[in-house]
């Protein structure tokens, strides 16, 4: 019997068609891939497979009594600890355990519900849920802690670990590795492996597609179409039959252009027209082979940068870290171009960071560093989505990053990254997830920088888009500092791996496969899942244990920091300017008031040393409370 049976479907959003008399069939224990283009409806599918979306034509059936889990992409929030939160989430334990409470419940009833708590295996829940929860990079500790002490990232971790925990016959994910680092995305590819029910799966990762479905169904032009076989198996069936069709459209086409030679030269001659009107009925008869319509391949392009001579960056015993404590220590690296890195280890244990102080943007706590005083840097982090502008456009945001270009300069920057001039004019609160993205990596290049540092950038793109930006980063002839969660994307482009953990940043000799035999071992002999960080981002047992105790007591004091900072940036700043006035009057020059003169250069000597003090204080408590998620 069929789990889930979806026949006939259309659905139209907005004046498209998205699904058009589409059909899919779904049996127990099934595992599903579900891909096509960004925009094709695949997120628009599951949300009619739940309910969420109106059908304007055919039906979907979910079998009888089957449960059915999907991973949200809203974050969970409240005061509930994320272990209460993620036992929350099995709503007919919940239900059963609350009938088993209350003393009303009929003595027959009652043991209907113990009965039916002991098969669902009640009593192993919790520590089910802890052990979900691990593997997603929560230690026991944390576990324990309010849902709304974390940032947005790592509850959307407690939200696929409540639709994982819930056991359910079929289980939809949409994008489910996008919150993850890559030892959480190899330990979720692990469990699917073990889950014993039915998956669909939407997913960019090639890697991920391959490992833990055993077929693709393909979104195209309104249409599903199942393949057997993980991703790479559906690309040599696409190819196979587009090539198929190909030859056979070629064959077809060249019978018609010899027949209707025939009928053009003879059609009028009264001795062949009998032969002509036999071959126009041959012509129509011949068979219509389906035509192979290829969606216009995405294409990627950095702009080529300025070489910079070695070098590029270099450091030498370089600390890092928040509130006067360092979060990585004895840095020693170099950035040259042409290189290819990708940064492995847990969230929390400071790729992030890394990335921020290589970039720039935070100040090194101790040690040297060597920065090329003509080297540009462009950094992509998919968070910078929150600061795109709603109401404006993707041309808007090109014209006030490049003041000095050209309207049609803008646009081609755009174009790069396949933003035409429709999508180029689109309010941004209009665009996908993966326009959006397509725009801040046009955003981040735009001053032909010699490094990027992409952080996660192919949460959003298709996979046709990612394989875009493979090729791109192919022909790149700067260096690349890479963030992902994809192990597919680390093999296809970085030539280096660094381990970012233990406070440190360190090169790392393996392959992605010696680095997923290393995890397996590290789990084997801590008995959790290896080099894992806390959520909090700091470093050590005790630390963590001390800043899990008074999180919120920190929380508080940081935004005092922060407040009283800002008030003095407000005092001294106005100061500032009193004094400005002063010494741009003519007569404070004078030599009777060359004292006063003096007074006043002295003090705002002092004020700018306070302001950068002040500025200082600020910014680093608005990191620490960026690090403990406020």
């Amino acid at each position: 019997m069929s789990l889930l049976i979806i026949s006939g479907v259309t659905i139209r959003m907005a004046g498209r068609t998205l699904l058009n008399l589409a059909d899919l069939t779904i049996d127990p224990g099934r595992r599903i891939g579900l891909v096509g283009r960004n925009g094709a409806g695949k997120s628009t599918l599951f949300k009619a497979i739940t309910g969420s979306v109106t059908l304007d034509d055919g039906t979907i059936r979910l079998a009888s009594r089957a449960k059915l889990s999907y991973l949200k992409q809203e974050a969970p929030s409240g005061p509930q600890s994320l272990l209460e939160t993620v036992l929350a989430g099995d709503e007919e334990r919940n239900a059963l355990m609350a009938e088993a409470d209350d003393p009303n419940t009929e003595p027959m009833r009652l043991a209907e519900v113990h009965d039916r708590l002991y098969t669902i295996g009640a009593d192993a829940a919790p520590a089910r849920a802890a052990t979900i929860l691990a593997g997603l990079g929560f230690d026991a500790e944390t576990q324990l802690r309010p849902v709304d002490e974390f940032s947005g990232g790592w509850r959307m971790r407690v939200a696929l670990a409540t639709a994982l925990f819930s056991n359910p016959d079929l289980l939809l994910l949409d994008e489910p590795t996008n919150h993850l680092d890559l030892e959480a995305t190899l330990w979720l590819e692990t469990w699917l492996a073990k889950f014993p029910g039915a998956c669909l799966l939407i997913s960019h990762d090639r890697g991920l597609l391959d490992r833990c479905v055993d077929s693709i169904a393909h979104l195209d032009q309104t249409k599903i179409n199942l393949t057997p076989g993980g991703y790479d198996e559906f690309v040599r069936i696409r190819t196979e039959r587009a090539m198929q069709l190909k030859s056979q459209a070629e064959k077809v086409a060249e019978q018609k252009a010899h027949l209707q030679k025939f009928v053009d030269r003879f059609r009028a001659s009264a001795t062949k027209a009998k032969q002509a009107q036999s071959r126009i009925k041959a012509i129509a008869k011949l068979p219509q082979i389906e035509s192979v319509i290829e969606d216009s391949v995405t294409r990627f392009n950095f702009p080529e940068p300025l070489d910079l001579s070695p070098p590029m960056l270099s450091m030498e015993g370089v600390s890092v870290g928040y509130d006067g404590k360092p979060l990585l220590r004895t840095i020693a690296c170099r950035i040259d171009m042409g290189d290819r890195i990708a940064l492995l280890g847990a969230n929390g244990n400071g790729k992030s960071t890394f990335a921020k102080l290589v970039a720039g943007r935070m100040e090194a706590m101790g040690g040297k560093i060597f920065r090329n005083g003509k080297l540009k840097v462009g950094f992509f982090a998919q968070h910078q989505e929150d600061e795109l502008i709603a109401h404006e456009t993707p041309i808007d945001h090109m014209q006030r990053a490049l003041p000095t270009a050209t309207i049609q300069q803008c646009r081609s920057q755009l174009a790069r990254f396949g933003l035409d001039s429709d999508r180029a004019s689109n309010k941004i609160s209009a665009l996908s997830g993966g326009e959006k993205a397509r725009l801040l990596l046009a955003l981040a290049t735009r001053d032909a920088p010699q490094l990027l540092i992409l952080d996660e950038p192919t949460n959003h793109l298709d996979i046709d888009a990612k394989d875009a930006m493979v090729r791109a980063l192919e022909a790149f002839t700067g260096a690349v500092l890479l963030i992902t969660h994809d192990p597919s994307l680390v093999e296809l482009v970085a030539d280096q791996l660094w381990l970012v953990g233990e406070g440190t940043v360190r090169p790392y000799d393996g392959d992605m496969d010696e680095y997923r035999g290393y995890l397996a071992e590290r789990a084997r002999i801590t008995g959790r899942p290896a080099g894992r960080g806390d959520a909090t981002g700091m470093q050590g047992k005790h630390e963590v244990r001390k800043k899990q105790a008074d999180n919120k007591s920190q929380i508080n004091a940081l935004k005092k920091i922060a407040k009283l900072a800002e008030e003095k940036l407000a005092k001294l700043t106005e100061e500032q300017k009193k004094i400005e006035a002063v010494l741009a009057n003519p007569t404070i020059y004078q030599p009777h008031r060359m004292s006063d003169m003096i007074s006043a250069k002295t003090r705002f000597s002092d004020i700018a040393r306070d302001i950068k003090a002040a500025e200082a204080a600020w910014l680093e408590a608005e990191e620490a409370l960026e690090a403990a998620g406020a």
